[in-house]
């Protein structure tokens, strides 16, 4: 079956096997083709007293995204000290013993920014931290499509193919811009999924050894009232006379 244009006259073979190529060389193009933006997502373990600190190149116009949590520190303790940096030394935030946060920054001239996670306060406990860092140029992609097909005429059938195909490409990318996003929302999830389960596991552990303790302290009491009982009934003992004094 002939394939027609779309002002109704058939396509020529030539050009068919020109355009379903592009079509799809466009497609996997833009499936495989990583991200150009940074986007790093770690969890990592901040030892007692120690410092880390990453390292990220930022070019002006872009902006820098970076969100942490602190998801374990061992006994409830769940604060960590940030900072974020340029590498010469000037300070652009900085957060002191804070669980979580978010910090967003427009980048003004090309460079290097650090990124530290201080636990120096802490003396016992190691941090888990999740953060993730998004390093990007802000733009709004064009939501327009071809609502009216008068704008079409006057096109030759190779010049409406190619706007075609133009819009297969940019609906690709929002829709991979929209499964980014997704899989970012799933991460963040995770990990207030893993803080939970820390705090809970942590209270777990708290409830089961106060009440150990509380069952050994009844035992104590127990035996201690026996024995006063015992001794107020037995007139040789030394409690006896100790309570007699009393």
């Amino acid at each position: 079956m002939p394939i027609m244009g779309p002002f109704g006259n058939h396509l020529p073979a030539s050009l068919l096997s020109i355009v379903f190529p592009t079509v799809f060389l466009l497609l996997s193009q833009q499936l495989l083709s990583p991200v150009a933006a940074l986007q790093k997502e770690m969890t990592i373990s901040v030892g007692p007293g120690k410092v880390d600190c990453f390292y990220e190149v930022a070019k002006a116009g872009q902006t820098i995204d970076i969100e942490y949590q602190v998801i374990d520190g061992g006994h409830g303790d769940l604060d960590i000290s940030f900072e974020l940096a340029e590498v010469t030394g000037r300070t652009i935030f900085a957060d002191y013993k804070k669980s979580d946060n978010i910090h967003r920054f427009p980048v003004p001239y090309d460079g290097e920014y650090k990124f530290c996670f201080d636990n120096g306060f802490s003396r016992a406990n190691s941090k888990t931290v999740f953060f993730e860092i998004i390093i990007e140029r802000e733009g709004e992609q064009d939501e327009a499509g071809w609502a009216d097909i008068d704008l079409l005429e006057g096109l030759t059938p190779e010049e409406f193919y190619e706007m075609k195909v133009q819009d297969m490409e940019d609906a690709i990318k929002r829709v991979r811009n929209h499964l980014t996003k997704a899989r970012q929302l799933q991460d963040v999830l995770r990990s207030h999924e893993a803080r939970d389960r820390n705090v809970a596991e942590e209270n777990y552990f708290k409830v089961n050894v106060w009440s150990f303790f509380q069952i050994l302290v009844m035992i104590a009491v127990g035996f201690l009232q026996v024995f006063m009982v015992k001794s107020l009934f037995d007139v040789d003992s030394r409690a006896y006379k100790l309570l007699t004094k009393l």
